[in-house]
């Protein structure tokens, strides 16, 4: 079938992305879905720092690559093989596929899986190779999504159904924000029952761990060089807002500190504001060639303990579903992540206001996806 979506054509343009232009929207050819895959009409997509990190160069992937894994969709057709979904569910996107047979999908969430990662590398999907094309020639996947579309084909263990109930626009925030930031609160941090946790980083990621610790009952202190982030914070039920050095020098600490800026300078924060016994869990994705400074001693004088999680440590299939619970439940308030709204021919746009650090979660809509804008076509 033909769709329309945001093909990234390379990675490393300079900004402004509103002027390089490095994603291209425009028609492309979609397979039918295989024996264990789904079509799904994307309804809303988040556009996060992983995004971002493809377009910059930080995170190298082959292109023409169509972009975009935090979504959420109707289910339109099913592969012979599968069971357990139906047309007209609504579904998750998660980025990071789980075999279920691997070493690594053993560890509870603790590893990524070993063959959705290399397919996620390659640019293809769980089964192999590609859905995509354009002009005969094959476009590479993102994440196992490529939600930055009207449609994708993904394959089963990419999805996690949700109930109707639960509207597009926070559903799509579940897959990556809220598994990222809120599974390194109830899945890496092995946090007490009440105790105060510290979030360094308050983009989409780092506030989606603020309003999980709230609706688990812990006490929250908000790290952030942007005053605009503080105040966001503090209406999403912060306890305590502080910049880095403001923190630092009052003497802030805190049993569990997460960062999720994906920045050297925020590790190094949030290690100084762990408390002796404590530990940091960082869910941030910075450079390849990244590097922090932190003073070995106090790993072991002060026993503390640093955790790398990936995805939140999640196992979508298992915490999707907690997270949908917390927001039918009125607990979660996962809307305060949304600080925008673009169409799908304003992509470019939108990277620049990720970059400039002026937005959480960007949702595009879809409501214009008859309406090819022919210079972004050609771009």
């Amino acid at each position: 079938m033909r769709i329309r979506g945001a093909v990234l054509e390379e990675s490393g343009r300079p900004g402004p992305f509103a002027e390089t232009r490095p994603l291209s929207v425009g028609a492309l050819d979609l397979a039918a879905p295989g024996p264990t895959e789904l079509l799904v009409r994307i309804e809303a997509a988040g556009i996060c720092h992983s995004d971002l990190s493809v377009v910059d160069g930080n995170r190298p992937r082959p292109t023409p690559m169509l972009l975009g894994h935090e979504a959420a969709g109707i289910v339109t057709a099913v592969g012979r093989e599968v069971r357990d979904v139906a047309e007209g569910d609504r579904v998750v996107l998660t980025f990071l596929p789980r075999c279920g047979e691997c070493a690594a999908c053993a560890t509870d969430g603790r590893l990524p899986c070993e063959r959705g990662s290399a397919a996620n590398a390659a640019g293809e999907l769980l089964g192999g190779g590609t859905r995509l094309s354009r002009g005969g020639e094959p476009v590479a996947h993102h994440l196992g999504a490529s939600a930055f579309a009207d449609h994708a084909v993904v394959d089963r263990r990419s999805v996690v159904p949700v109930a109707a109930a639960v509207p597009a626009e926070v559903a799509a925030l579940l897959g990556c924000a809220v598994l990222t930031g809120g599974g390194a609160v109830l899945n890496a941090s092995g946090v007490r029952d009440g105790d105060p946790i510290a979030v360094v980083g308050l983009g989409g990621v780092g506030t989606a761990a603020l309003l999980v610790a709230k609706a688990t009952g812990h006490p929250v202190i908000a790290v952030d060089a942007l005053p605009a982030k503080l105040d966001h914070a503090r209406a999403c039920g912060a306890d305590e807002t502080w910049t880095p050095d403001e923190a630092q020098e009052a003497g802030v600490r805190a049993p569990v500190v997460i960062e999720a800026a994906g920045h050297p300078a925020a590790f190094e924060t949030a290690f100084a504001l762990t408390a002796p016994g404590g530990t940091t869990v960082t869910v941030g994705l910075p450079r390849a060639d990244a590097r922090s400074g932190i003073p070995p001693l106090t790993l072991t004088a002060e026993a503390r303990t640093v955790v790398g999680s990936y995805l939140g440590s999640s196992v979508p299939e298992r915490d999707v579903p907690t997270y949908a619970d917390l927001w039918l439940d009125g607990r979660l308030p996962v809307e305060r992540l949304v600080s925008g709204r673009v169409p799908l021919a304003g992509i470019n746009g939108a990277m620049d206001a990720l970059a400039a650090g002026t937005a959480l979660r960007q949702l595009i809509t879809f409501d214009d996806v008859d309406e090819v804008d022919e210079e972004e076509e050609q771009a």
